[in-house]
């Protein structure tokens, strides 16, 4: 009651103070007290029915009930069990006292009256058993509002009830059997279950145990599959939360029921293009089991990696590629966000698993003689959607299937050719008839004509995953040549030469309405980018493909220093460069990669080069980049927002920040293949740059005069020999003075205009001499006052370490006096007890002894008079019963003689 004594306090402070005559807080204590103390029944129901009232209108009335209601309340709940009008109304209070008043919100800091009823009552274990317990009563509204006060309670403490109802014996069984009850019953029960598993793993394994995936299936099956109302969205979410977490439960029910009754769900039942939005959220909530168990469970469990393996292979042997196919690709009437979903769902069901792999490769859509591969239907959904969140869950998908998949990606890449004139220029809708390669191309190579670089660049990042990481792939796309002619090569113009030129197109295209697509620009210019980094990394022959054109390099060293591109195009394009540096295998004058770091310096400079790495490692893209974003489970809450995303719903998102696009660009691989790329970049320039375009051997030999060589000629060529080497390290000279004053003007920004001017290669050798010079200068200088500062320091140190031993010295001289003094004392004290008097010692230790003896010879003699009272009183008490007392005593002693002579016989 101490809980109660507080909470009154509160509604003390609340209504003014403690004592506060409130009309609320007198009417509900003369409703408890009519419902207490009452005589007749319809007086005290009818208390009830008002108490009930008052409480779910007024906030005051809930914390004037919580003050003094539950009690009251409980007693009835306790002892009424067969007035089931008083229970039922003490069940609606309690679910009232606990219910928010929406009507009347007040400030933030508030005291909230049912968190504070709900603390009250969630407290008391036995409080939550008394509530299970009526779960058995016959009354169908006595279930029903218990189940409701549950699920409450479970809102506002869930923490509390969850432990209680696990302390109480059957309870999560008493809540499953509640399953098999009538429809409306049932429907609450299912939505306490939901919130009572979200979080609670051993809730979990006890309602798995009590046969929850049958009862489940049972309740979706009767309420009509995908087609059916909230209901099954309720039980769908309680499947999810026993699958989320635990592998276990994900193996018991592949094991037990197997994956057949969730895969039926999927199936399109009636009117396949008549889509409502809970049949979009039974779809998305279905989608998101399948993905729980393609995922295998948490990351921490050890049996995650083989239970995923297993989950994934029997779930394609089920034919689920069929069910998925047909809601996220054939079925062109359903809902956005279902086929995202969809296509999420096969990209992590193939990948790193072969046989799925394979499994896909040999999918074909349609019906005969129509039929084409399924991965050519992705691809047309990719190129032709108007949904940018569908462009990247069919990009999600290719991406799985290219990644650690060779064959895979030789097999699309030997589809890449190019098709008659005819083809290039046919409309969009004529593709049905191409291979996937030639689609592709087409998809790369319309843009232009269209006025559209969008439908390239998808086209582009779908190219980026077919040749990532496979040599084989990049020189066969490296072969493609278009037809419109480049003068500058008098030849055809290779694809990655059309690629550039589209790279240079997005910055100056226009809209339809003339101005400038700059939303369109965010995510084109980063994905051609991508798509030209991955195809020049580690291959030699494209890198000196791409600089076969000396304007792809002018292009290039402009977008890296122009400003109004942003920070990710900039980084992109200077990581593109450092491939021309790195994987650079020409020795042709222009081309060579001596001749790409000079033109990186002196067009953009090494240090503001190098910045661009760093802006783009600190921009947003890539410290948001995560290698798995697990997604946030489907409740009622997010299902409704997910479910009325539609085509266009998302365009003025998109219009506003492209974030999501470019996130699918800087991918976390991505991300961490540019961070390592970067580190060889900055060593190789640095090494390029800092050494010298061609090694001079020396040989001792050229240096000795040949035969038949006169003097006259030998001179020169020693001459010419000299100046070479000269040349050579002037050149080196001037290299290093370039960069120093680079990393100058970095660090510091009021360098002198004398050194501002200074251009000349000489100039700059011996201003960097100076310069050294000064600078060892202010080192000695810096030596010299360190050790200063060193010898004052070790100065006071042996200053203080004097005064503390002298300190020191003197606390031992007083400690010694004061020993010296005590010892005196001691032996004084000594001599004087030696020569004390002996005797009165042994005088008191008498007297002391004769006291106890006294003392005790004192207790024996009232021990003593307390038995002669005795005696006494039985005598006169035999006496008056007519008995001869004295007779008695005599016969007593002969008893005690005679007993003594017979122990003395013994002893004998």
């Amino acid at each position: 009651m101490d809980l109660v004594a507080k909470y009154q306090g509160v509604v003390g402070r609340v209504f003014g103070n403690e004592n506060s005559g409130s009309s609320e807080d007198s009417y509900v204590e003369r409703l408890l007290d009519r419902i207490s103390n009452g005589v007749l029944a319809e007086d005290r129901r009818a208390a009830m029915l008002e108490l009930q009232s008052i409480v779910s209108e007024s906030r005051a009335g809930q914390m004037a009930f919580g003050a003094m209601g539950f009690p009251v309340i409980l007693s009835v709940l306790k002892e009424e069990r067969d007035d089931v009008e008083m229970v039922r109304g003490a069940l609606e209070t309690l679910v009232s006292a606990l219910t928010p008043i929406d009507h009347a919100k007040g400030p933030a800091n508030e005291v909230q009256p049912t968190l504070m009823n709900s603390d009250l009552l969630s407290r008391e274990v036995d409080n939550i058993s008394l509530l299970l317990s009526l779960l058995s009563e016959e009354d169908f509204y006595v279930r029903y509002y218990t189940l409701q006060l549950l699920t409450a309670l479970l809102t506002n403490s869930p923490q509390r009830l969850q432990e209680a109802i696990l302390s109480i014996p059957r309870g999560i069984t008493r809540l499953m059997d509640m399953l098999m009850d009538r429809e409306v019953i049932r429907n609450e029960a299912l939505l306490l279950l939901t919130y009572l598993t979200r979080e609670a793993e051993e809730i979990q394994k006890i309602v798995v145990f009590e046969g929850a995936f049958e009862k489940i299936f049972s309740i979706i099956k009767e309420e009509g599959g995908s087609e059916g109302g909230v209901v099954v969205q309720d039980c769908l979410e309680l499947l999810n939360n026993l699958l989320r977490n635990s592998a276990s439960n994900q193996v018991l029910l592949r094991e037990t029921m197997g994956f057949d009754q969730l895969l039926s769900i999927l199936k399109l039942r009636g009117t396949t293009y008549r889509f409502t939005q809970q049949k979009t959220i039974n779809l998305l909530s279905v989608l998101e089991t399948i993905n729980l168990l393609i995922m295998g469970g948490p990351e921490t469990d050890p049996g995650r990696d083989s239970n995923k393996l297993t989950n994934k292979t029997v779930l394609v042997q089920k034919r689920v590629l069929d069910h998925l196919f047909m809601v996220g690709v054939e079925s062109q009437w359903a809902p956005v966000p279902v086929r995202c979903t969809a296509l999420h769902c096969i990209g992590d069901l193939i990948v790193n698993h072969p046989k799925n792999l394979e499994e896909l490769a040999s999918k074909r859509l349609g019906e005969e003689p129509d039929l084409e591969p399924a991965l050519n239907s992705v691809l047309r959904i990719l190129l032709r959607t108007t949904s940018k969140q569908e462009f990247m869950a069919a990009d999600y998908l290719f991406k799985n299937f290219c990644q650690q998949n060779p064959d895979g990606q030789t097999i699309l890449a030997s589809t890449i050719i190019l098709q008659p004139q005819s083809m290039i220029h046919a409309p969009v809708e004529e593709d049905i008839n191409m291979s996937f390669g030639s689609m592709l191309l087409h998809g790369l190579t319309t843009g232009e004509n269209e006025g559209d670089l969008e439908t390239c660049s998808r086209a582009a990042s779908v190219l980026s995953h077919v040749i990532k990481g496979n040599n084989q792939c990049k020189e066969k796309v490296l072969k493609i040549e278009l037809e419109a002619p480049t003068p500058t090569l008098g030849g055809p113009e290779p694809l990655l030469h059309r690629m550039v030129k589209y790279l240079a197109l997005a910055s100056s295209m226009k809209s339809k309405d003339g101005k400038s697509s700059t939303s369109e620009n965010v995510f084109v210019q980063p994905i051609i980018l991508k798509l030209l980094i991955i195809w020049l990394s580690d291959c030699p022959n494209a890198v000196q493909c791409f600089l076969d054109s000396r304007p792809h390099l002018m292009y290039l060293l402009e977008l890296v220093s122009n400003p109004t591109t942003t920070v990710s195009v900039r980084g992109l394009a200077a990581v593109l460069l450092g491939e021309c540096v790195i994987y650079n295998k020409s020795n042709a004058s222009g081309r060579d990669a001596f001749s790409i770091v000079d033109a990186i310096s002196q067009k953009v400079g090494l240090t503001s080069y190098f910045l661009k790495f760093d802006e783009m490692q600190k921009s947003s893209l890539f410290t948001s980049a995560k290698p798995f974003l697990p997604r946030k489970p489907l409740t009622r809450s997010t299902a409704a927002s997910m479910a009325e995303i539609e085509d266009g719903g998302n365009e003025s998102s998109d219009q506003k920040n492209e974030h999501p696009m470019l996130t699918s660009v800087f991918d976390s691989p991505f991300v961490y293949f540019l961070k390592r790329l970067e580190a060889d970049i900055r060593e190789k320039i640095v090494e390029a740059y800092s050494s010298p375009k061609s090694q001079v051997a020396v040989v001792p030999a050229e240096l000795e005069q040949r035969s038949g060589e006169n003097d006259v000629d030998y001179i020169k060529r020693l001459k010419t020999f000299v100046d070479k080497q000269c040349h050579e390290i002037q050149d080196l000279l001037s290299r290093n003075a370039t960069l120093a004053e680079d990393l100058a003007k970095t660090g510091e920004n009021n360098s002198s205009p004398l050194e501002r001017k200074v251009s000349g290669g000489s100039d700059r050798v011996q201003l960097e001499t100076m310069r050294r010079d000064l600078q060892e200068a202010s080192q000695r200088i810096e030596m010299l006052k360190a050790e200063k500062t060193k010898a004052e320091l070790e100065a006071s140190m042996y200053k203080s370490l004097a005064g503390k031993t002298e300190s020191d010295l003197k606390s031992l001289s007083d400690a010694y006096n004061s020993l010296e003094q005590a010892n005196f004392r001691l032996e004084k004290e000594v001599k004087a007890l030696k020569s004390g008097d002996i005797e009165a010692l042994k005088e008191e230790a008498r007297e002391e002894a004769l006291k106890e003896s006294e003392a005790e010879l004192n207790d024996l003699l009232v021990c003593l008079g307390q038995e002669q009272s005795k005696v006494d009183k039985l005598s006169n008490r035999l006496r008056e019963l007519g008995e001869d007392v004295d007779k008695l005593l005599e016969d007593i002693g002969d008893d005690v003689g005679a007993d003594d002579a017979d122990e003395e016989d013994e002893e004998d």
